[in-house]
């Protein structure tokens, strides 16, 4: 090992006479890369710390969490920079090496440039994660946040890659023009999917539905919202069965949230008395079932308070409401059952009476229907007469033999 060793100094040593170098040339260039990596080396210990307390005078922490994850990709640039100064200062190159090496410090400039264009977004993409916490944002920033740094990675390695091919003397036009009919391409087929993305996007930022909402969507579809993603949304019905709703779709319908702007559902029961009711005592006895309900059932709001009021002439009671709230939709199932249970009490033990629709019917003078009586002779129905119909005559074209048709 120690032999190759030698071998390969005693080759370098005379590759560099080849082109004019000296050793105080190559002590020189030593020297300044040895610096440039000591100077990297104190910047990331000493110098990098006093740039952070400098970015704590200013009022929040966005920038902390972008100089503070620009740390590695300006000391890969500190150490780059060093080395090509150690080439290109004391070195005197040929000109086609120094083309060749112009580049090459080039392309790596751009390779550590979009290194730090990631990290100092994906930084930023990660605050704003936090940022939004408990925000109705916050359920899109779990997958809408990851979707955009991996797009970002994409979006900054293939510019990156773009522009080194263009520095490396390679033709980008057909590239370039390849990439924009692929694009295309890719966006027509991907139309749809990407409707619904933003249509989720929309969907959450905007806090109309959020996770455990209930909703009632034109067409009949109701449930608990489940999970909003970046595709669809999903609902969880009454009967425990999952419904998945492109977001393009649930954008563009109309919605009814029972549980916004809150939580609390208003409880609408209508009700009818016979006309020969005392309807002032009818009302009391409403008023006190409301109250008596929003003081022991815990599934009502009684801040709200207790409403009545009568509504029409019926067709055979007089028609009346009572309007309480409950706290959310499944407590007003049991508010609206607690109200008619002791409604339909208090008005039987008052004597009041609730109609239900009666038809009367009116059979001829002389017939019982319970007894079975006969209809008398006028009522009873007479006999039919026997219709006939003339059979027409076959047409002359008509084969000799056949059957006509049944007229």
């Amino acid at each position: 090992m120690v032999e190759n060793l030698h071998n390969w100094l005693l080759e370098f040593v005379a590759a560099a006479a080849s082109i004019g170098l000296t050793w105080q040339d190559l002590l020189v260039s030593l020297a300044i890369a040895a610096g440039s990596v000591l100077f990297a080396f104190l910047f990331s210990r000493i110098l990098f710390r006093l740039v952070l307390k400098l970015t704590s005078v200013f009022p929040g922490d966005l920038d902390d969490h972008l100089v503070a994850n620009a740390k590695g990709p300006v000391t890969a640039y500190i150490i780059l920079l060093g080395a090509y100064l150690a080439v290109k200062i004391p070195l005197e190159l040929p000109h086609t090496i120094d083309s060749v090496v112009d580049r090459a410090a080039s392309v790596a400039a751009i390779a550590v440039g979009a290194y730090m264009i990631n990290v100092v977004g994906t930084s930023g993409l990660a605050w704003l994660q936090d940022y939004l916490g408990n925000t109705p944002a916050a359920n899109t920033s779990s997958w809408a946040l990851p979707l955009a740094r991996r797009g970002l990675l994409i979006v900054v390695a293939v510019m990156a890659v773009m522009v080194s091919l263009d520095i490396l003397g390679v033709n980008i036009t057909p590239l370039i023009a390849g990439l924009g009919i692929g694009g295309l391409a890719v966006a027509l087929a991907l139309q749809p999917t990407l409707s619904n993305l933003f249509a989720g996007t929309y969907v959450i930022t905007e806090g109309v539905v959020n996770p455990g909402d209930y909703v009632d969507i034109e067409g009949g579809v109701s449930g608990y919202v489940v999970d909003v993603n970046w595709r669809s949304t999903r609902l969880r019905t009454w009967g425990n069965n999952l419904v998945i709703i492109p977001n393009s779709r649930f954008a563009e319908t109309v919605i009814t949230n029972y549980s916004k702007p809150d939580e609390h559902v208003n409880v609408y029961l209508t009700c009818g008395v016979a006309y020969e009711s005392d309807l002032g005592r009818v009302e009391q006895v409403g008023q006190e079932v409301m109250e008596e309900v929003l003081a022991q059932h815990p599934g009502a709001v009684l801040d709200y308070g207790a409403y009545f009021g009568y509504e029409n002439f019926g067709e055979s009671n007089v028609d009346f409401w009572l309007f309480v709230q409950a706290k959310d939709r499944l407590a007003s199932f049991e508010v609206r059952s607690e109200l008619i249970k002791q409604l339909h009490a208090r008005l039987t033990e008052e004597g009041i009476t609730i109609n239900y629709p009666v038809r009367t019917l009116h059979f001829p003078d002389g017939w019982n229907p319970q007894d079975g009586t006969p209809l008398p002779p006028q009522a009873a129905s007479l006999p039919r007469p026997a219709v006939t119909q003339a059979r027409r005559p076959l047409p002359e074209d008509a084969p000799v033999g056949a059957d006509g048709p049944d007229v």
